[in-house]
């Protein structure tokens, strides 16, 4: 569960960095305000879970920009390399 946790936390601060690199105009303050609004989605996306994800996390991904979401999932996959850490490696088995 301690596990479950800090995966969940080091989300938070990878999802935070992107944010605070996205924070440059108007557009991006909306961008962060849909993204916050995933907070529901949590706990849907821990290793492990196995529900489905709640009506209020449907209906908040749907709010999200796609630009937006594409964006922050680029910044995000480019943190490791950024910090001169190795390239994550996500299978479907990870």
């Amino acid at each position: 569960m301690a596990g479950l946790k800090s995966v969940s936390q080091a989300a938070l601060v990878v999802l935070g960095i992107a944010l605070i690199a996205m924070v440059q105009s108007g557009e991006a303050q909306v961008c962060t305000t849909q993204l916050n609004s995933l907070n529901v989605c949590g706990q849907f996306v821990l290793p492990g879970a196995n529900s489905q994800p709640s009506t209020e996390c449907c209906s908040a991904l749907r709010s999200v920009d796609h630009d937006c979401f594409c964006n922050t999932l680029r910044i995000a996959a480019r943190l490791p390399s950024l910090c001169d850490i190795q390239p994550l490696s996500c299978g479907a088995n990870n």
